[in-house]
């Protein structure tokens, strides 16, 4: 069969999306990726057939332009502007919903315009490439909903592949709650305007499947999925870092129990945009010197030129392979990022949790109730306050068997190369008219 694999365009959202790519093509199916053209270098670099979409400008560059107004100030509006979002992470299956108010503007400053930012660009590029390709399955990464418009355009199966926990059907779920206690003349539903547009101008018609797929890949085990539905795919965690060397010092054994403390940087190799400041990293430094461990800290060169100290425990670098250095920690801190989380869980890694983006509450709630790690909000951080969460995750054996648990739940997930075969079955089933039976 044919499969269309439709990346959100960012480089982490792609790599997320290389291992079931991989496994589709070895069991002998024609894998295409079609991606913004200043992704294409790396759906290479993986291995994989790259079709380019979409405008010249990157997305980045797309990204900053469409943030700013006439002004040419950056536009307002981040998460934390958003009002009480507290009930769209609550794990209660009764869970308060959002109010109409804040799950409105939800949706008009953060979740509409980000999916038209990112997906008009590329839409007839891509639906005119599935109408001359004819692709049997699409896959998109999530957000990446023009892959589900032309997955409709040609009639195909379409699944769309969660990056993390999945806050998005979450908003979604709140927003038509919200929208269905409104009198009909008040009822505003612009995502489905949006997408209904789109839909009928190649002959079809809107469905909640645009938004959230006919089936959803779930990447993370059952603790990190609060909300259970019969169309979902849960899919083993396989970390893929890209092109990557292996450093010497990885293949000895640690000297003392390892820490990797990684705070991320930009997904498309732009300016590094760090959670922390160099000074309050040089501040936890000074606070976890004397402790015994082998700190593994990666730092741009730029940053790591500002340090005024580094302590004999601490091994500075820019980058390093995650699977490969966390297979050999005793604990992580970092910033919540997609890889860095799932490579954590699939090693059994107890994790400290420093992040500011939208989708850690709800990640932060579900780790809490694992017992697996801990967290801390930037503004709260400091070196004692590290310091003593990194003491309790190198000594506390009840949250060292905790993330050693989940380990085995990764594992027991079923594997990218099983997932492509329940697809095949998918595709398969949909031609004879039964995928409705199986979902």
């Amino acid at each position: 069969m044919r499969v269309l694999i439709v990346p959100f365009p960012w480089k982490t959202h792609l790599f997320n999306l290389v291992p079931l790519a991989w496994s589709l093509q070895t069991a002998g199916h024609e894998v295409r990726v079609a991606g913004w053209p200043d992704l294409l270098d790396a759906v290479a670099g993986a291995g994989l057939m790259g079709m380019g979409v979409g405008p010249g400008e990157t997305a980045e560059e797309r990204g900053r332009r469409d943030r700013r107004g006439a002004s040419g100030a950056p536009d307002a509006g981040g998460p934390a502007a958003q009002g009480d979002l507290g009930p769209l992470f609550d794990l209660r299956p009764d869970r308060e919903r959002l109010s109409r108010e804040d799950v409105s503007r939800l949706f008009d400053t953060l979740v509409l315009p980000q999916a038209r930012r990112f997906n008009d660009p590329v839409m007839e590029d891509l639906v005119g490439l599935a109408l001359d390709w004819r692709p049997d399955l699409v896959l998109w990464g999530a957000k990446a909903f023009a892959g589900a418009v032309a997955a409709a355009a040609v009639g195909a199966v379409h699944a769309r592949v969660l990056y993390s926990v999945d806050v998005y059907t979450r908003m979604r779920e709140d927003y038509l709650y919200a929208q269905a206690l409104r009198p009909p003349e008040e009822r505003v539903d612009g995502l489905r305007d949006w997408l209904a547009g789109w839909a009928g101008k190649y002959g079809a018609e809107f469905s909640e499947d645009l938004v959230n797929g006919q089936f959803t890949i779930a990447p993370l085990p059952e603790a990190f999925r609060p909300d259970p539905r019969p169309t979902t795919l849960p899919m083993q965690f396989v970390p893929y870092n890209g092109p990557a060397l292996v450093p010497g010092w990885l293949a000895r054994p640690p000297r003392a129990p390892r820490v990797l403390m990684t705070f991320g940087d930009s997904v498309n190799d732009g300016p590094v945009q760090h959670l922390l400041p160099v000074e309050r990293v040089q501040e936890i430094l000074d606070a976890v010197g004397d402790l015994e461990m082998e700190l593994v800290l990666t730092l741009p060169r730029d940053s790591r030129e500002r340090l005024r100290r580094v302590p004999a425990n601490t091994r500075l670098v820019e980058s390093v392979p995650l699977s490969e250095v966390l297979r050999t920690c005793a604990a992580m801190v970092h910033h919540g990022g997609t890889w860095s989380f799932g490579c954590a869980l699939r090693y059994g890694v107890p994790q400290l949790l420093i992040s500011r983006a939208f989708d850690v509450p709800l990640k932060l709630r579900c780790l809490d109730r694992t017992g697996a790690g801990l967290s801390m909000r930037p503004a709260e951080v400091d070196g004692p306050g590290v310091r003593a969460a990194l003491v309790r995750l190198l000594e506390d054996d009840g949250i060292r068997a905790n993330a050693r648990r989940l380990r085995q739940e990764v594992l027991a997930m079923p594997t990218p190369n099983e997932l492509a075969r329940t697809l095949e079955e998918l595709v398969v089933a949909h031609r004879a008219g039964a995928v409705g039976a199986l979902r």
